[in-house]
């Protein structure tokens, strides 16, 4: 079982935050809405200021254990997505997406991630086992990197690198013309 399916992701948690906060803004009241505002601004400067002491906290030790504690955190869905929710983390966006992509259940290939658009270009790779359906791919895809790198606002999928380039055959002169040798003459054929 993973961290999402244990409870709440930070996509599902913003959304409903949002949700509360336009059901408050619906009612009219604009100070009961400010209120809630600056409540939310104040709970995530405080778990925000938190998690911020506790990667400080865990990176100082320089020995193993400390590390691997660090690296199971930064790997953890829930706390990555937390972290990455306050600038915290402490990978960039393309290590962050290439741990998203490596938790999938099909080997995928990164093809160019554009930080402008937020768009990242996925081929799926060919391999003997069974990865999963596509579309089971594509969601587990749009799940992890809403946890581990939101920058990524769209995925297009590129054909799979098995399906590569049509191969054309070559013959010997265009369509309808005779066979001919190098010096324009028949080839020579053996005989039966």
């Amino acid at each position: 079982m993973s961290a999402a399916d244990a409870g709440p992701n930070a996509e599902t948690a913003g959304r409903r935050v949002e949700e509360v906060l336009d059901r408050l803004a619906s009612l009219g009241d604009r100070a009961a809405c400010e209120a809630a505002e600056e409540l939310v601004r104040v709970l995530m400067e405080f778990y925000g200021a938190g998690f911020a002491r506790a990667v400080d906290l865990l990176g100082r030790r320089p020995e193993r254990p400390a590390r691997e504690a660090v690296d199971a955190l930064l790997r953890d869905e829930l706390v990555a997505g937390l972290l990455v929710l306050h600038g915290l983390h402490p990978h960039d966006a393309p290590t962050r997406i290439a741990h998203a992509l490596d938790a999938l259940p099909q080997d995928v290939e990164n093809t160019g991630f554009d930080p402008v658009t937020g768009e990242l270009r996925l081929r799926p790779v060919s391999s003997g086992g069974c990865g999963g359906s596509r579309d089971a791919v594509e969601r587990a895809a749009r799940d992890t990197l809403a946890c581990f790198a939101p920058e990524v606002t769209a995925v297009t999928w590129e054909p799979d690198a098995a399906s590569g380039p049509v191969l054309l055959q070559i013959g010997a002169g265009p369509p309808g013309a005779s066979p001919s040798g190098p010096n324009g003459r028949p080839p020579a054929t053996a005989a039966p």
